[in-house]
């Protein structure tokens, strides 16, 4: 049996932390490691990107694009991988949102799960989702079973 007061961790597991600036017998003491005066040997230092006074890199590079704060991210899922998890017994025919993310197939449901038409599906199945493209629609209903929408019309189109 082992006792309480003898546990201890591994050796080499738990590194006990330098403690700067204690005295010249340390080895880190006066200057604790900082050199001798300037900015960063000083507290309350915080130069990232600063190249003394120079215009720096990321202003001097052109800026392209822009990121639209309205867009709509979606959590995709492919029609193969649907099939994949009903032959796995993961899904069953009333597929939600909520049966995605319960069964792992969505990590994350973002603004929603969108569903493509990638892979085939075989399967007489029920889905309800915020969106999904044309053709994954029409390869369900190919199959015998409703892909239903639930988003705006803009995410149903592809």
């Amino acid at each position: 049996m082992f006792k309480l007061n003898e546990l201890r961790d591994n050796a080499g597991a738990a590194k006990k932390r330098m403690r700067v600036g204690r005295g010249p017998g340390s080895g880190k003491g006066k200057t604790a490691g900082r050199g001798i005066k300037g900015q960063k040997s000083r507290s309350g230092v915080a130069i990232n990107g600063y190249e003394g006074g120079q215009m720096p890199l990321y202003q001097r590079l052109p800026k392209r694009g822009f990121n639209n704060i309205n867009a709509k991210h979606y959590a995709v899922v492919n029609l193969g991988l649907i099939q994949k998890f009903i032959d796995a017994g993961k899904l069953g025919e009333e597929i939600t949102e909520t049966e995605l993310l319960d069964s792992g197939l969505v990590r994350r449901k973002k603004d929603g799960i969108r569903v493509l038409s990638k892979g085939e599906i075989t399967s007489k199945v029920t889905i309800t989702v915020t969106g999904a493209s044309k053709s994954a629609i029409e390869a369900v209903e190919k199959a015998g079973g409703t892909l239903t929408v639930t988003g705006s019309a803009a995410s149903a189109a592809e």
